[in-house]
């Protein structure tokens, strides 16, 4: 439904820079993902990002310019297949095999040989409740916490660094705000001083129906607090994320119903990293890959 693939690996764009206003970074963990990575991207692409909060366990990557170029990478073999800004709504099975697909903006029914669904669970779980009762089931165990995100500037500050705290992350002990980053300080961001403020889980949930003007007031104060930085930004918007952290994952790589053809993934699946989210497409590709292997 968006206007093009990326998810929470998203980039928000505006006159001072870009934004990495969903995942901020990734691990790379998984031996599988390590070699998508060094076998798909361009050199330069995928860069260790060094500013990283005394907690960090594992080296943390990121993509360049913004993280949605990895996704943006990745889908460009698929061209004119990829058809955005259309919001399915309804997927029913065929009588003679196979399922219809319908969308919101009239378009479809599409008649295909296989389904798979790669969504948040809740938006799963809705597509799934007249076409396969078993997942739609398991799909609402997972429980996922929405977040909301600051995304602020400060074009008159000078180079990056020169306002504010000299760490460029933190995960602070805050009620509001569970995770504060310096833009600038990742690989191939430009220079402007910008900051992406992430809130806490419960505090999300808590004003997930506020209106954005509320959201920013309150969590540009918790950013204040946290930072120091009391200068009013000249950019300041925010962005809901209605399904972000996932708090009780599903506790296995993907649904697959090689029957019915259809399968679900989701780094709901496993957790709420990136490589999480791989893993699980990964693993669903490859059971639908192997149910049409015999096939002509």
């Amino acid at each position: 439904k968006s206007k093009g693939p990326s998810g929470r690996l998203s980039t928000r764009h505006s006159d001072f820079g870009s934004f990495d206003h969903g995942a901020q970074y990734f691990t790379v963990r998984d031996k599988r993902f390590a070699l998508a990575i060094n076998a798909t991207t361009p050199e330069g692409m995928v860069l260790p990002w060094s500013a990283s909060d005394s907690r960090a366990k594992d080296a943390r990557y990121v993509a360049v310019p913004g993280m949605s170029a990895l996704v943006k990478h990745w889908a460009q073999p698929l061209g004119a297949h990829v058809l955005s800004q259309h919001t399915v709504n309804k997927i029913t099975e065929h009588s003679h095999g196979g399922w219809d697909i319908a969308c919101e903006e009239g378009s479809g029914p599409w008649h295909v040989d296989a389904v798979l669904l790669a969504l948040p669970n809740v938006q799963a779980a809705t597509l799934l409740s007249a076409a396969h009762e078993g997942f739609a089931k398991a799909a609402k165990t997972v429980e996922v916490a929405p977040c909301w995100t600051l995304m602020l500037a400060f074009p008159n500050a000078g180079a990056a660094g020169a306002l504010g705290p000299s760490w460029h992350s933190a995960r602070p002990d805050h009620a509001r705000i569970a995770w504060v980053s310096r833009e600038a300080s990742k690989p191939g961001r430009g220079p402007v001083e910008r900051w992406t403020v992430q809130a806490t889980p419960a505090w999300s949930q808590e004003h997930l129906e506020d209106d954005a003007a509320t959201v920013r007031e309150k969590l540009l104060k918790a950013f204040a607090e946290v930072t120091g930085i009391r200068v009013a930004p000249v950019h300041a918007e925010v962005h809901r994320w209605r399904y972000a952290k996932t708090q009780k994952p599903l506790g296995q790589t993907h649904l697959w119903d090689a029957e019915a053809q259809l399968a679900v993934c989701g780094d709901w699946c496993l957790g709420h990293r990136v490589e999480d989210a791989f893993v699980s497409g990964l693993s669903a590709a490859l059971a639908l890959c192997k149910a049409f292997s015999g096939k002509k």
